[in-house]
């Protein structure tokens, strides 16, 4: 008979292998993603340094191109007509241009006056028709923009220098990259006035590119797609790539991102990144085979480490099963000696160990089930004869002990307590007088299942009285009181529930010797007494009527309000209001004869309430409390000077710095926030309500942090910041003064013109012409 270790061997097998397979291929798959996500993160911090590169590169030219413009010799000279005779004039311009090499080294540079038809190079001036680009430069005027990076026109531009001038201009200038610049930049046309070309190597912008992925290649896309700084091979390759991040960027809010794609028949993981910039688009093309070899070496370990942890599984399944087996084998030479029970039915057919063994277990049950009942009526009279021995006095606390462990007493507590019960009158009830000893009974029955065995002895009836012993695992004497209350309030709304009988209840002090049962059990006995002057249907402490507590309770609680008071000012951050405070909180404490032997006690309470503020705001005590011990040094306090300024200068002064130095940083953060939804979203309708909606907090709040970190209101900010943004459409754009207001989520347009008034000193029309006229 061995099916049981058959079945628990293949059982055994199949938990262990189950969990390895499935650990395994779990691993792997996480491993594979895990290192594929770290390639992809790897290839986009290459990205984000191969884009700050190349901007670099751009924004240096584009802001030496630009001062260039802005200068006085530009402006002079653009409203002059240069000849060969003004060779001062033009070394300066060709000064000017040699001037704006940057990072990039420029090739070629022109400052074209189509007005007067004139065109100044790095090395000559030339007329317009002369220029051997003429028709480039008549292809960057016709350009809506007044500042590009000509890239996409290179085609076109070949293109019509290939019919005008022959085959060798255009294959010059397929490796040039041309940054353009209309005088003037504002307004935009297709007609300026004149224009600065400055032509950079292609390989220049090349050269900002990453050069040490070991995996791909990089390369950069215009606005439209193209990659302009790629070999043709290059682009023909990878076209379809280039047209699916086009279509990513076109139809989705996010630059940046990661697919899988196929160049041939090797397949590839592409990450682009687009520039804020530019709107230059920076891609990186790895193989998927390389990024995924050390996954496969992963496998292969995860394979072989499996394969010796199914063996292992295997060994100690074996080996296991065999021990496990053993008691069961035991088990079954000992029943075997056993007769059945003639009431327990025997099982047919095949049957294991254990149906065997559970037959002899159920035989053995069925006796100890008859015993059991035999001595279950005896048992609780016992128990209740025991504990009534202990309430008179009868009994020590070493058999009691004893007693305990032999009827299922509690015996692991850390203090007793006694609660006496007593029906009040039943004179205006449905029961009657000679009820009461039945009631009783009742209500010690209904004591005894409401209450868990593991916190009570058994309830006992006592005279007119019934006495319940209670056992709880604290010492903590408040915690004490609350659980002796509650438990009595447990009993007398269950009592009300299902015999509609006011009872009362006298609740002893807490005590941990068994020999004191008997003077706690006098102690509920007098808390009862109360009801002469309190009236039937109460819940009494003997403390409460020990001695008269009302004065000093009424004093402590004035004392707590101080301490909430001098809590809220600290959290404030106000010391001189703390310190009023704490003084008045000391004259109360120290001026009452029933608090002068217990203020260190009060005191420490205090310092404990305080440093509890100060855990809650996520700072270590240990930033207000260094050096000496605390404690000691707050007992050794004798007078009320020592005691004000060891609380000013050990507690009350770092606890204010500490938190003045959070609220800080905190309100700079919130500032911070503030100013960039109203820079983001100036032209939308801002108010301090929905900022608060949208960072969490209250309305006034933000308003007090907002004029504390930047020196205004939140409302005079945004109208000021507004008033900017106008001042800027007046002068870059076109639009009608009515529709600046609109934008600006002004609703009235005289209120929107009189604001701007009281800004600059002038209406938004008279400063658009003083603008235009000092053009």
């Amino acid at each position: 008979m061995h099916k049981y270790l058959l079945r628990l061997l293949g059982f055994s097998l199949i938990l262990g292998a189950l969990p390895t397979v499935f650990i395994g291929i779990a691993s792997y798959y996480l491993a594979t993603k895990d290192v594929e996500a770290k390639v992809n993160e790897a290839n986009m911090q290459l990205l984000l340094q191969t884009q700050l590169r190349v901007e670099q590169t751009v924004k240096s030219l584009e802001v030496t191109t630009l001062q260039f413009i802005n200068s006085a010799l530009v402006k002079q000279v653009m409203n002059e007509s240069l000849t060969g005779e003004d060779f001062v004039r033009v070394r300066e311009v060709m000064t000017g241009l040699y001037n704006l090499q940057s990072k990039a080294v420029i090739t070629e540079a022109y400052l074209v006056n189509f007005e007067k038809g004139w065109a100044v190079t790095l090395d000559n001036l030339k007329q317009i028709d002369q220029l051997e680009n003429k028709n480039e430069l008549l292809l960057y005027a016709k350009q809506p923009e007044s500042l590009f990076w000509n890239t996409h026109l290179l085609n076109e531009i070949h293109t019509t220098s290939g019919e005008d001038q022959g085959e060798g201009r255009s294959g010059g200038s397929t490796n040039m990259l041309s940054l353009v610049y209309k005088i003037p930049i504002v307004p935009k046309t297709n007609t300026p006035k004149g224009m600065l070309v400055v032509q950079v190597s292609a390989d220049e912008i090349r050269g900002g590119l990453a050069s040490n992925n070991q995996l791909g290649m990089n390369y950069v896309l215009d606005q439209k797609g193209n990659a302009f700084l790629s070999n043709p091979e290059d682009q023909d390759a990878y076209r379809e790539i280039n047209r699916t991040i086009t279509d990513k960027i076109s139809v989705t809010t996010d630059k940046s991102g990661f697919f899988k794609a196929k160049i041939g028949n090797k397949q590839v993981g592409v990450t682009f990144l687009t520039s804020g910039y530019n709107a230059w688009t920076f891609v990186s093309v790895v193989s998927i085979s390389d990024m995924t070899k050390a996954s496969k070496k992963i496998g292969l370990l995860t394979a072989a480490a499996c394969a010796l942890i199914l063996l292992i599984v295997l060994a100690f399944a074996f080996y296991g099963s065999k021990r496990m087996y053993s008691p069961i084998r035991n088990l079954l030479e000992v029943t075997s000696s056993y007769e059945l029970e003639p009431s327990v039915i025997c099982q047919t057919g095949r049957r294991d160990e254990l149906a065997y063994i559970q037959e002899k277990f159920q035989s053995l049950a069925v006796s100890r089930g008859r015993l059991e009942k035999q001595m279950q009526g005896q048992s609780v009279h016992l128990k209740e004869f025991f504990v009534l021995k202990l309430f008179t006095g009868q009994i020590s606390d070493e058999d009691f002990k004893h007693r305990s462990q032999m009827y299922g007493f509690p015996t692991e507590w850390s203090s007793l307590g006694v609660l006496t019960l007593q029906v009040d009158q039943l004179q205006e009830t449905r029961y009657q007088e000679q009820d009461r000893e039945l009631l009783l009974f009742a209500i010690n029955n209904i004591v005894g299942e409401l209450l868990p065995v593991h916190s009570r002895f058994s309830p006992i009836l006592m005279g007119d009285s019934q006495v319940t012993l209670l056992a709880l695992d604290t010492v903590d004497p408040q915690e004490l009181k609350h659980l002796f209350y509650q438990t009595a309030e447990l009993i007398k709304s269950n009592l009300d529930k299902y015999l509609q009988l006011q009872v009362s209840i006298g609740i002893s002090k807490p005590y941990n010797k068994l020999s004191e049962t008997v003077k706690a059990y006098g102690e509920s006995l007098a808390a009862l007494k109360c009801r002469i002057s309190l009236g039937p249907d109460i819940i009494v402490h003997f403390e409460d009527i020990e001695s008269s507590e009302r004065a000093e309770s009424a004093v402590y609680s004035h004392l707590k309000l101080m301490e909430d008071q001098l809590l809220q000012a600290l959290k404030d951050v106000r010391l001189d209001q703390a310190m009023e405070v704490f003084q008045t909180y000391l004259s109360t404490l120290l001026n009452k004869d029933g608090f002068l032997h217990e203020h260190h006690i009060l005191l420490l309470q205090l310092m404990s309430r305080i440093l509890t503020v100060v855990q809650d705001q996520g700072i270590s005590v240990k930033k207000v409390l260094e050096g000496d011990s605390a404690v000691e040094r707050l007992l050794k306090l004798q007078t009320r000077e020592e005691i004000a300024i060891w609380f000013q200068t050990r507690l009350f002064a770092p606890i204010i710095v500490i938190l003045s130095e959070k609220a800080d940083s905190q309100y700079l953060n919130i500032a911070d926030r503030l100013v960039r939804i109203i820079h983001d979203q100036y032209d939308q309708d801002i108010t301090l309500e929905s900022c608060a909606a949208l960072l969490n907090f209250h309305p006034v709040y933000l308003s007090r942090v907002f004029k504390r970190e930047m020196g205004i209101p939140f409302s005079d900010y945004l109208s000021d910041y507004r008033m900017n943004m106008a001042k800027v459409m007046l002068e870059t754009t076109t639009l009608k003064i009515s529709e600046i207001g609109e934008k600006l989520q002004y609703k009235n347009i005289s209120a929107f013109i009189r604001n701007f008034r009281k800004t600059f000193g002038t209406t938004p029309g008279s400063y658009r012409e003083l603008f235009e006229s000092n053009k």
